[in-house]
């Protein structure tokens, strides 16, 4: 579990990956927060009839500047390196859309927000692809919004132009649009919307979606726009988002959802994993050489010429120290385990790439008179050839878990059931306040488990005998809210993944009462009695 305190907290753009930082580590949804709430500009503003509204007007600035020196004053301690949520603001909306084009203004914006909220919080522009122009500035991070019907390729290549380098941020993706009295309602239908969402995140672009939940102009609060004719917005503002105005999930929603949780395998995170980057070295390192405790940890090379035929790869002197997962370009291999005699062959092209996930079973921790370091501790053999030139990835596992982990099925892109290490993750919800239960996995081989960030600990259903997970009653939410899970799989999954809530444990018995939840992409979040003790 991440620790982080308030000096370490930090976000910031990385320029040379084109990628945002979380306290270092890759940053995957983009959520901004407005420090104004409601938004607009009050109607006060225009008792001075002269007055030029969103320009350097002496008279506008007072004001502004009068209500930032409340409000931004309010907001410091909640940014997110002094301890708080907040990880960005954004500076004026979409201004190259409004005709002044006065960058004055602009600069003086930005010189406020970094006076009262210092060097350290990350500002940004948004506007339409047509509005950079005027509504960007030096200083200022620059995102576009634009929704699914429009041109993605052609809009991130004109932002570009004024953001060169950096993450590409659609900061305002329509999910539906806003309504006018006496036209029809407006939709995005649910492909478009997905089939948009996909494309942007196969670029590595970063998204937040405008709107994601719904909402009502309650009283007053409605505005209005000017296309040819004055048109007042109606006092529903459910935009057909993903969340509707009252809350209620839609298939929008679900669709999205999926978009989002395409591709669990172990070797597509590792950027997440080890936000760090790989250590070099000519020999493989053990765990402790690189300040890895526990857990797990990836070694990763590259074969120096094409190996046609099955050759077997071994590791020297029962260098496996715990259990090694070997997969050659993505693909699961098999397993070499410590004081056990496997045979594994692999063949391979020149150029392929060898992973072999090490895994540290527990440190020995009676009558033994010899340390017990983890990890490779020789160099692999592959037939007679001594492999060298290693990258090791120390693995932060837990923080992944708990961190960034979507809260739902991380379906594999593979259309067959994927080998090899791979996360799974669903959420469920109970009914009442439970007690106590015992978690099963049948037909799962080996590997780890989280619930609701939580390390329960190891299973190994196919060796046994232990084949339930005692989870204390405290780590479940009660009465309907949301629980999830989330596995990591080193070998097998079942063909159709599913996990048992016992009212009993099977340490070595097979007598119980179940609840069963399957983890597959189609099924609702159905409530479900736990019982126990």
């Amino acid at each position: 579990i991440r620790h982080v305190t308030a000096d370490t907290r930090s976000f910031v753009v990385d320029p040379d990956h084109d990628r945002f930082l979380l306290d270092g580590a890759p940053y995957v949804p983009w959520n901004y927060h407005e420090p104004e709430p409601g938004g607009g500009l009050p109607a006060w503003l225009l008792r001075k009839p002269k007055i030029h509204l969103r320009t350097s007007d002496p008279d506008f600035l007072a004001a502004v500047d009068s209500w930032f020196k409340v409000l931004l004053p309010k907001i410091h301690p909640w940014l997110y390196h002094n301890g708080g949520n907040i990880i960005s603001i954004q500076v004026e909306n979409e201004y190259g859309s409004y005709r002044a084009c006065d960058m004055s203004y602009m600069r003086h914006l930005a010189g406020l927000f970094r006076a009262l909220l210092g060097d350290k919080i990350l500002l940004f522009t948004t506007d339409g692809p047509e509005g950079l122009k005027c509504g960007s500035l030096q200083g200022l991070y620059t995102t576009v919004d634009f929704g699914p019907a429009d041109n993605m390729t052609k809009i991130f290549a004109l932002l570009r132009k004024y953001e060169p380098r950096g993450p590409l941020v659609n900061s305002e993706y329509y999910t539906g649009w806003l309504d006018y009295w006496g036209q029809n309602h407006s939709t995005r239908s649910v492909p478009a919307v997905t089939k948009g969402l996909e494309n942007m995140l196969k670029l590595g672009a970063s998204v937040n979606m405008y709107m994601y939940h719904g909402g009502t102009n309650f009283g007053y609060w409605n505005g209005a726009d000017e296309k040819g004719r004055f048109l007042p917005i109606t006092t529903s503002y459910d935009y057909d988002a993903p969340i509707s105005e009252a809350g209620d999930p839609t298939p929008k929603l679900f669709a999205i959802r999926n978009v989002i949780s395409k591709d669990g395998n172990l070797l597509a995170f590792l950027d997440f994993l080890c936000p760090q980057g790989p250590i070099h070295s000519i020999l493989p390192m053990t765990f402790e050489a690189v300040n890895q405790d526990h857990g797990y940890m990836l070694y990763r090379t590259y074969l120096t010429h094409t190996v046609s035929e099955p050759t077997q790869f071994w590791v020297p002197n029962n260098g496996v120290h715990d259990r090694a997962y070997v997969m050659v370009d993505g693909v699961f291999q098999g397993v070499l385990d410590r004081n056990m005699k496997r045979n594994l062959f692999l063949t391979g092209k020149k150029g392929a790439k060898l992973d072999v996930l090490l895994e540290n079973m527990g440190r020995l921790s009676f009558g033994s008179n010899s340390s017990d370091f983890k990890g490779l501790l020789e160099p692999p053999v592959l037939g007679q050839t001594v492999l060298t030139q290693w990258l090791m990835f120390p693995l932060k596992v837990d923080n992944l878990v708990k961190w960034w982990f979507p809260n739902q099925l991380l379906k594999s892109s593979h259309p067959q059931t994927p080998s090899g290490p791979t996360f799974y993750s669903t959420t469920f919800p109970i009914l009442g306040s439970g007690g106590d239960t015992f978690l099963f996995l049948p037909g799962w081989t080996k590997g780890q488990v989280w619930i609701n960030g939580f390390n329960l600990g190891r299973y190994w259903t196919k060796r046994g005998p232990q084949q339930t997970l005692y989870v204390p009653r405290p780590l479940l939410f009660p009465r309907g809210a949301l629980n999830k899970i989330t596995l990591l799989e080193l070998e097998n999954v079942p063909l159709q993944p599913q996990i048992q809530f016992l009212d009993r444990p099977i340490l070595n018995s097979t007598m119980h009462k179940t609840y069963i939840y399957s983890l597959s992409a189609e099924s609702a979040s159905e409530p479900m009695e736990l019982s126990g003790h």
